[in-house]
């Protein structure tokens, strides 16, 4: 089977596409990937055939900024998400797919471009959950938007679209996706690039990132940090693209790293405290580990209130985000048996669904019906 994934340039759209990738090339299928400049050499490396394709959020954006310089953000998201991006993603699109003939098209669900491309050329489309989907109200409003994308047959998802690689285990599902035609369960499997192997500085250990995204919330950082210094606790800090020394001193027991292999890090953890971004909700939660979520915008407080609803994480928002409470919530999570047991029922979860590799079959039936 011939099989194109799409996805954005950005490290928490382009790599949850990845294990399913690389488990399509092991089984023998022939596999291309689609994205924006910045990550086209890297995926080369990997050794996957890879086309420019699209542009990146932050190009989107500036765009979109200065189409409604005074306009709420509502306004600007739809025109970055139902405009912008896949008007671009799709002119890039169509003449590959014309070429290459895929049998399936998989797409992370913002890439929504590369859905009505598979439309419009007669190809089977999958989309992957890399995030929530749309609130009730805001799909409502953004319904008209999407029509040119799905050619006038908006679906009841439109970032969805008629069949989805659902990553949600059901203590966290997202309620919205069963009306997505087909849905097709999927294990959330890490995903980051070759690194030496890590080595934990010791335990109880504390896991603090605000992703690639928001990192530059210095102030939630430092928050966090000095709250955490007040408990006999080592922390591992990943700041992503951010700069470490914005963070100022820190004690020793206190290391500050750009990147680290997350996967290998949760392993190790006791504690995971972030942004609520998709990945580290799912990380954290396929390790049974409780979490400490300070939300900063988009479906991160979706994430927050799916966790907290679980039980198996706390949540704190604005102004709550003090060093004296963020250390009693995270002595609360490190002390209190219930929500780490709580957590390892999403452990358990997630360790029963199927696996990149299970749900190929599954895939190849849906592009042949």
């Amino acid at each position: 089977m011939r099989i194109l994934f799409s996805g954005r340039p950005a490290y928490g759209h382009l790599y949850p596409l990845l294990p399913l990738a690389v488990a399509a090339r092991d089984a023998g299928h022939q596999v291309t990937l689609a994205t924006g400049a910045a990550f086209v050499p890297r995926l080369t490396a990997l050794g996957f055939a890879t086309h420019e394709v699209g542009i990146s959020v932050g190009e989107a954006e500036t765009e979109a900024t200065r189409r409604h310089p005074d306009g709420a953000v509502i306004d600007v998201m739809l025109t970055m998400f139902a405009d912008i991006l896949p008007r671009r993603t799709l002119a890039d699109l169509e003449p590959l797919l014309a070429a290459e003939r895929p049998d399936l098209v998989i797409y992370e669900m913002s890439d929504v471009g590369a859905a009505g491309a598979a439309r419009r050329a007669g190809i089977p489309a999958v989309s992957v959950t890399i995030g929530r989907s749309l609130p009730v109200d805001i799909r409502t409003h953004a319904a008209a938007g999407f029509e040119w994308i799905w050619n006038g047959d908006v679906p009841d998802e439109p970032m969805l679209g008629d069949a989805c690689l659902d990553t949600w285990p059901p203590g966290l599902a997202d309620p919205n996706t069963g009306s997505v035609p087909h849905r097709f369960p999927l294990r959330p499997v890490p995903w980051s690039p070759p690194a030496p192997p890590w080595r934990s500085p010791g335990s109880p250990l504390v896991y603090l990132t605000l992703g690639t995204v928001v990192f530059g919330a210095t102030e939630v950082f430092r928050a966090a940090l000095d709250g955490l210094a007040q408990l006999p606790v080592r922390v591992v800090v990943a700041v992503g693209p951010g700069d470490p020394a914005a963070l100022g001193p820190l004690p020793d027991r206190m290391e500050v790293w750009r990147f680290v292999p997350q996967d290998q890090v949760l392993r190790h953890a006791d504690l995971v405290v972030h942004h609520g971004g998709s990945g580290t909700t799912l990380g954290a939660a396929a390790h049974g580990l409780p979490q400490l979520v300070l939300p900063q915008g988009a479906d991160q407080f979706a994430n927050a209130e799916a966790l907290t609803t679980q039980g198996s994480g706390l949540a704190l928002l604005g102004d709550d985000v003090q060093p004296d409470v963020v250390a009693a919530c995270a002595r609360t999570l490190l002390g209190e048996p219930v929500h780490r047991a709580t957590a390892q029922v999403l452990r358990d979860q997630i360790a029963a669904m199927p696996s990149p590799t299970d749900v190929l079959p599954t895939l190849e039936a849906f592009a042949t019906a």
